[in-house]
């Protein structure tokens, strides 16, 4: 049950930060790990479980179902694009930290490989409900040429400076896919070594929690490996959740 930003669970009593909403579905080819993940044992009260048949509808849905701060865990990153667009109509000015090792800045013209899971970033900027100077993407260390122009077109920042992101925003919700964290402390779908270790990410996320309201975050691209429960549990505990 939903008491404000609290959420409580029926069956022991319990408060807890945020709710827990399960995204099973990877939009794109071979990612039934990504999806399995979505089941992981997270430490929050199960507010709903979104898994349609196309992505315009999970956006939909999702958009339509998100408590009223939600811990998304997918599936892969297409599962922080209704998460986004709803917390951007409630917030006013949504700022968005997205932890990745790849820009998920294609668009279906620009993309080597057509899978959706490559495009979601580039979805929510082009959607208008974030604009690009309030994005900031950190971990990002293989990113295709058109990304790579995007960035410097747009105004994006990277590297691992999130203040400019957040300067002026009523909120932020974070992402990580789990492929933006090393590699040597997580289990990811698809690991790009040198990515941000966990203690580095933590501080990361200290510094949103500290900067502005957390409006949500959302974890994605794991394996369905235990190794990764601690880490999560950590990332949300580091913003406050």
């Amino acid at each position: 049950m939903a008491l404000g930003p609290e959420y409580q669970c029926h069956a022991c009593g319990s408060d807890f930060a945020a709710g827990l909403v399960r995204v099973p579905r990877a939009w794109g080819r071979g990612g039934e790990a990504m999806a399995e993940a979505a089941w992981l044992d997270l430490p929050y009260p199960e507010a709903t479980v979104v898994a349609e048949d196309s992505l315009p509808a999970q956006t939909l849905v999702l958009a339509s179902e998100l408590p009223e701060r939600p811990v998304v865990l997918g599936g892969c990153c297409c599962s922080h694009v209704g998460a986004v667009e709803a917390l951007a109509a409630r917030h006013g000015r949504l700022a968005v930290v997205w932890i990745d090792a790849h820009g998920d800045l294609n668009t279906p013209e620009t993309s080597p490989s057509g899978n959706e899971w490559g495009m979601p970033l580039r979805m929510i900027v082009d959607s208008g409900a974030v604009e690009p100077g309030d994005v900031a993407l950190l971990g990002a260390r293989d990113l295709d040429p058109p990304e790579q122009e995007f960035v410097a077109a747009s105004g994006i920042h990277t590297g691992t400076e999130v203040g400019r992101a957040l300067e002026g925003a009523d909120a932020a919700y974070v992402a990580v896919d789990f492929d933006g964290l090393d590699e040597r402390e997580t289990r990811s779908f698809m690991p790009v070594p040198g990515g941000l270790g966990l203690g580095d990410a933590e501080r990361l996320l200290r510094v949103v929690a500290d900067s502005t309201d957390v409006a949500g975050v959302g974890l994605s691209g794991l394996l369905p490996d235990p190794v990764n429960l601690a880490p999560a549990r950590r990332l949300c505990a580091a913003l406050g959740l």
